[in-house]
């Protein structure tokens, strides 16, 4: 199989999932299961995103400033802060720690 052939198959794959969901009948969707079930899924795919760019270098796992910095934003959500001050002082403590040569 040449990548070409594997290109146009994800693609035909990718127009065929797009299409069974305009054509999943709407009241199917409306239902209270599949609504928490996308609901939880968004909350779960947003989690993974962080930890993997929180954590990941490449195929490694690599602890540095980012890991704090995650933290104290987490933190700082659940005693619901802004999310402009949660952005600010995730930077400035990932910023301080690279500063003191903690993390690269």
């Amino acid at each position: 199989m040449t990548m070409w052939t594997a290109i146009l198959i994800a693609a035909v794959a990718c127009v065929a999932l797009k299409l069974a969901g305009y054509l999943t009948p709407a009241e199917w969707l409306e239902r209270e299961r599949p609504a928490r079930i996308t609901d939880l899924l968004t909350v779960a795919l947003l989690a993974a995103l962080v930890a993997v760019q929180t954590v990941g270098s490449g195929m490694a796992v690599e602890l540095d400033a980012r890991l704090p910095a995650v933290a104290v934003a987490g933190v700082l959500l659940w005693l619901r802060a802004s999310f402009l001050v949660v952005v600010l002082a995730a930077a400035v403590v990932a910023a301080a720690l690279r500063a003191v040569g903690w993390a690269a």
